[in-house]
């Protein structure tokens, strides 16, 4: 079993006009077999909480704590966080000129488990993993996210959660521009890594959409910095007819 625990975490960024607190005290606990899903307006810091968990440097974490069972992740560089069973699907993956999506795979493999995968197994496990997300196999002979569309890129990040297998898997908007056929693809695909043993999912999205794939466990509506309500998936219906008025609204 894996928990992820986040208690009171305050973050602040760096601007023209002195540090900017973005989150304001952020409490959630997230345990395998779970999927949460964050839902909240622009910019109300829910892809804040993405990065900083995984350690971007940009974010600076000012208070509270984040525990993956029981270790201080806060404390570890990005790639401990990785190996210690962190995953971070980004909302705009970067492009990686010159590195192949095949070397990039098995690198990636390699530091998380501490050995280099067997060849053989390692080929046939990313052509599987390719063809379930719908990518031909010479697609792994291209460039990291060079001249891909935004459907491969995001096929190709839930490709590599098949693959690089966590135990945590944090997906910023992993809907974002996906036609209807891709985001199918990639909800088969993340639903494939949830029946997995001890896997635990957050969902960050704008839209209910992709929740009519990915049924969620807790929805959270994220306003301003802060948790404004949790509930179960009858509050993201609430949020599709009424929208977050209510909540942004509301004094704090």
């Amino acid at each position: 079993m894996s928990t992820l625990e986040i208690k009171d975490l305050q973050v602040s960024v760096t601007t023209d006009d002195g540090p900017k607190e973005i989150l304001k005290g952020v409490t959630l606990t997230i345990s395998s077999g779970e999927t949460h899903a964050i839902m909240g307006p622009n910019g109300s810091g829910k892809s804040t909480l993405a990065y900083s968990i995984a350690g971007h440097p940009k974010y600076q974490i000012t208070g509270g704590s984040v525990t993956l069972d029981g270790e201080d992740i806060l404390e570890m560089s990005v790639d401990e966080r990785a190996r210690a069973g962190l995953f971070l699907a980004m909302q705009y993956p970067v492009e990686v000129p010159g590195v192949s999506v095949a070397n990039f795979l098995r690198t990636a493999k390699t530091a998380i488990d501490g050995e280099a995968p067997k060849l053989r197994t390692w080929v046939k496990d990313v052509n599987g993993a390719m063809e379930r997300m719908s990518l031909d196999a010479s697609f792994s002979q291209r460039s990291v996210n060079e001249g891909f569309s935004g459907g491969e890129k995001k096929r190709h990040e839930i490709a590599q959660l098949d693959l690089l297998d966590p135990n945590v898997a944090i997906l910023d908007e992993t809907d974002s521009g996906l036609d209807i056929d891709a985001l199918k693809v990639v909800s088969d695909g993340v639903n494939r890594f949830r029946e997995r043993e001890n896997k635990a999912v957050l969902l960050i999205t704008h839209y209910t959409r992709i929740l009519r794939y990915i049924q969620p466990d807790h929805v959270h509506v994220f306003v301003d910095g802060r948790v404004a309500e949790s509930g179960g998936p009858a509050l993201a219906e609430e949020l599709e007819a009424n929208g977050y008025e209510k909540y942004v609204l509301a004094p704090r």
